[in-house]
């Protein structure tokens, strides 16, 4: 029997990385937790619970809340429910389990989805259902929900090609619920920008981007700063640092996400084994806005597998805010 040294070598570091990443995972992990023992997760706003999760806007009142004043809880990749093999690829690229109507049900109000040529959902390599299941399922729920404002970011897949004259498609399927692109609505309330509904931001890799008062947003109007990294508090404390870099949400003619999620990675692969990591330390990440300072910057908080905390945190500061507590 002949041994290749090299090989077993190798595996031995493979395995030595490996152990070596997951403390500084777990070390991480640890921090949060102290951080969160420390000062707590208390915020104003942080005792809020919608009476019903559906129509949380408009139990705030469309005619006090203001675009720029809301902090809209997002979904990260918001249509992979049910994408890949189960048990197979499907841990891997899914970043949430609920239907985008389900969702919007549930209080989101910031979607984010990839397509490809054919018009279909994907992540990475893997496709799922048409976009039309998307915009079906927001559609009926803006039936149901009169007084409910959605962000629709729609962006072409890395290493994907743009689906054909995807912009019209969308005005078509959309029609009179698109809130055309216009700098002012930014300092409306929901009110004055009914019955239109939804401010879509189309993000195309090689089409021409929507112009300047059509009925699609360009990319620029929904901004993040994103890191490639599985580590918890290196991505909390980016998400921080970038946050304090931005003017405050009444200042700004954009929308600014903050995505409180973590990349898998070879090593750390299965999604929502890696979002536990970071996703319990959400109202910590917000009352921590507070203690810095700048809580008014706080506008769009994405997450993976949104829950109904996560959702009332972002509806109790809003909450605060239009009672001037916050």
């Amino acid at each position: 029997m002949h041994f290749n040294i090299s090989k077993v070598l190798d595996h031995r570091k493979d395995i030595s990385n490996f152990v070596d990443h997951r403390k500084e995972i777990n070390t991480e992990e640890e921090a949060l937790a102290d951080l969160l023992a420390s000062s707590g997760d208390h915020f104003p706003g942080s005792d809020f619970h919608p009476a019903d999760r559906k129509t949380w806007m408009s139990e705030l009142g469309p005619d006090r809340l203001r675009i720029n004043k809301i902090v809209w809880p997002g979904t990260h990749d918001s249509a992979t429910n049910n994408i890949g093999v189960p048990l197979v690829t499907r841990p891997f690229a899914e970043c949430q389990t609920l239907s985008i109507y389900d969702q919007l049900v549930l209080g989101t109000r910031v979607l984010d989805v990839r397509v490809e040529k054919g018009r279909h959902i994907c992540h990475g390599i893997l496709q799922s259902y048409s976009v039309e299941v998307v915009l079906d399922g927001i559609k009926r729920f803006l039936s149901e929900a009169e007084s409910e404002i959605v962000i629709l970011e729609i962006r072409t897949e890395y290493g994907h090609e743009d689906p054909p004259e995807f912009d019209k498609y969308l005005v078509e399927q959309l029609g009179d619920l698109l809130i055309h692109h216009d700098d002012a609505v930014f300092g409306k309330t929901v009110a004055e920008v009914l019955p239109k509904r939804i401010i879509c931001v189309w993000k195309p890799r090689n089409s021409p981007a929507p112009a300047a008062g059509s009925p699609l947003w360009s990319a620029g109007y929904l901004r993040d700063n994103w890191i490639d990294t599985d580590l918890p508090m290196t991505k909390f404390d980016s998400n921080m640092k970038h946050l304090g870099e931005q003017p405050p949400s009444a200042a700004r003619k954009y929308f600014y996400r903050v995505e409180h999620t973590v990349t898998p990675k070879p090593e750390n692969p299965v999604v929502k084994m890696v979002d536990n990591e970071i996703r319990p330390f959400a109202r910590l990440f917000i009352a921590q806005t507070f203690a810095h300072g700048f809580a008014d910057r706080l506008q769009v908080f994405s997450t993976d597998f949104i829950n109904e905390d996560f959702v009332d945190a972002c509806a109790g500061m809003t909450h605060a805010s239009v009672e001037g507590k916050a």
